[in-house]
């Protein structure tokens, strides 16, 4: 990718991305950019990834071709007050954050821009995110698939309609605290059963690792799945008809609905 790619902010999903970018060598480590003003994570990407970095984010904007705000939903207004005039007219603007909608990033820039709009998940600190992908009109088939291609880097991605943002922060952008804490719980019950912890946390993370690759292989339905860990009359389905004893569908269904309400209140205007 023969263009410059720039990010403001350089928290976990901003390092998550750019060392999706450089380890796959989609593009060269001086291509990417970075401001931010937490100077010690600055350092500590350019000292990983021998990126370039820069005190002020109106280098960044007028630099980059693809330009990534990585930054927290409250602080979007300010940064993007700040370089909303430096930015190039054919800059792709591509926002991480929650409750921001493509017209909410248009009318911030008071002109129309090319935006994308997506929401990552932090397995892609480890190379297996999880992103949905939306864009305005004005962005072409060749610059979205330049954005896909930085975010499959670092895992997988999907193109979503914009209405579906809300249930895609429900079901991948948030939900990986859902799974820790069923990792936890699954070693907790271990731990009751007399297992070392730490060996534990190990039985149970790889077996919920196993157990989304056999979903994401074989293509075959996860009640078909389930249903061939469940031998007539064996210990598996004891542990199925507990947790539904207990709720355990109803409880994260809810909680995903939570998560969608709550992304949707937060994309709506604040009253005065």
């Amino acid at each position: 990718m023969k263009k410059t790619i720039g990010f403001i902010g350089s928290g976990n999903m901003g390092g998550a991305i750019i060392g999706g970018l450089v380890g796959s060598a989609l593009v060269a480590p001086n291509q990417v950019i970075v401001s931010s003003q937490d100077n010690e994570s600055l350092q500590s990407l350019k000292d990983q990834y021998a990126i370039r970095i820069a005190d002020d984010n109106r280098q960044v904007a007028a630099e980059a071709d693809i330009l990534f705000l990585a930054v927290k939903p409250n602080i979007y207004n300010v940064v993007i007050d700040e370089i909303k005039t430096t930015v190039k007219e054919k800059i792709v603007i591509v926002t991480i954050a929650a409750g921001k909608s493509l017209s909410d990033i248009e009318e911030r820039f008071g002109r129309k821009l090319k935006v994308v709009r997506a929401m990552p998940n932090t397995p892609a600190l480890v190379g297996e995110g999880m992103t949905g992908i939306c864009a305005n009109e004005v962005v072409n088939v060749a610059e979205l698939t330049d954005v896909k291609n930085i975010f499959d880097s670092f895992g997988r991605s999907e193109m979503v309609s914009e209405y579906m943002m809300d249930a895609v922060t429900g079901v991948s952008g948030s939900s990986p605290a859902l799974v820790f804490m069923f990792i936890e719980s699954l070693a907790d019950g271990a731990v009751r059963g007399g297992m070392p912890r730490q060996q534990a946390y190990k039985f149970a993370a790889q077996a919920v690792l196993g157990s989304a690759k056999m979903v994401l292989e074989t293509g075959k339905h996860p009640g078909e799945l389930k249903d061939m860990v469940c031998s007539p009359g064996g210990t598996t389905i004891e542990a199925v008809a507990e947790l539904e004893k207990n709720g355990f569908r109803s409880a994260v269904i809810s909680a995903v609905q939570t998560t969608i309400d709550k992304s949707i209140g937060m994309s709506k205007p604040k009253e005065n």
